[in-house]
């Protein structure tokens, strides 16, 4: 396993566990995908129970939706620290969005270095 495989399978991990702390569940998949200076990670079936069953009409999604996008930016600053933790790079920017209709959360985290390069260093 390549050193970058390696640092995706922490990513994954991590944000997994912070995300069954945060929630009380964890996603059923996340993928950790570092593409020069970012750090993707797109998780499947992060909805609860109670989200999908509200997410049936219009409203509900919203509502959803919105309480997603409220959580994100209370955890923002600890998630952050968890990747530039693991990276060794320092987060720049990040953006996050879920797909209600899909139950897919994707997180993008800006960093301060390009990482592909710096792993084929190591």
């Amino acid at each position: 396993m390549s050193q970058q495989q390696l640092l995706e399978k922490q990513l994954c991990e991590s944000f997994i566990k912070f995300q069954r702390e945060l929630v009380g569940r964890g996603p059923e998949s996340t993928k950790a995908l570092i593409c020069r200076d970012m750090v993707i990670l797109r998780s499947k079936g992060v909805l609860t129970k109670e989200e999908k069953h509200v997410s049936f009409t219009k409203k509900g999604r919203a509502l959803v939706k919105q309480l997603r996008m409220e959580l994100r930016e209370s955890y923002l600053e600890q998630i952050e620290k968890i990747i530039t933790d693991i990276t060794k790079s320092k987060v720049i920017s990040s953006h996050g969005d879920i797909s209600i209709r899909t139950g897919e959360q994707i997180e993008v985290f800006i960093m301060d270095t390009d990482l592909e390069k710096k792993l084929k260093i190591i």
